[in-house]
């Protein structure tokens, strides 16, 4: 398996969604109070590379999309990306 190597904004995400279950893009903007551009672009590379699901499901969220979608964590990188918040 891959070593999973976060950014810094990727890894506020990451911490925003948690590891439990889905949260909406609307309480990831309120945790992370980065600009709906960039969680949105942010959401899109996780999505891209497997590591976050939405639901419903979407391959690229749209911005206007994103505040009323629900994301969690895809389950077979949970550990991976546990060990990755681990790291930083």
């Amino acid at each position: 398996m891959r070593s999973v190597k976060l950014t810094g904004r990727e890894a506020s995400v990451v911490r925003a969604i948690g590891f439990t279950e889905g949260v909406l893009g609307s309480e990831i903007l309120d945790y992370t109070r980065m600009e709906p551009e960039d969680i949105t672009d942010t959401l899109n590379s996780l999505m891209s590379a497997g590591f976050v699901e939405s639901e419903p499901y979407y391959e690229q969220v749209a911005e206007h999309d994103m505040p009323a979608t629900a994301f969690e964590v895809n389950p077979a990188y949970a550990q991976e990306m546990k060990g990755a918040l681990s790291r930083r």
